[in-house]
């Protein structure tokens, strides 16, 4: 049993039903914009599986911007769904450790639209 006494097929099932932004989905140019219960994260997609990200704990440790790796969504603790970068209602991992707080709002602004 897992948190909340619920099972990992459980929240498996809940995450396919949440608002997500998925990895496939996202092209190199396109802009997620992530706001969790502490902070605002931008992440703008350069390929390669790489991402730049500004704001949240990166701004507040002078690391902006900061090319890297989102590893996934998690429920908070070692369960990782690796094929999304961002969840309502789950937490948001970077390939550096940091791990955010519950995910509240996402925007997902791609590159035709910011022409």
């Amino acid at each position: 049993m897992l948190r909340f006494g619920h099972s990992l097929d459980t929240l498996v099932r809940r995450a396919e039903k949440m608002m997500v932004v998925r990895k496939a989905d996202l092209r190199a140019g396109d802009w997620v914009v992530v706001k969790t219960f502490n902070s605002v994260y931008r992440m703008r997609v350069e390929g390669d599986d790489f991402y730049q990200v500004t704001g949240g704990w990166f701004d507040q440790n002078g690391q902006t911007p900061e090319r890297l790796k989102i590893v996934g969504c998690t429920w908070g603790g070692s369960i990782v769904k690796i094929d999304i970068i961002a969840a309502r209602g789950l937490c948001l991992e970077f390939s550096n450790r940091v791990v955010t707080s519950p995910v509240q709002k996402i925007w997902r602004i791609s590159v035709a639209q910011q022409n």
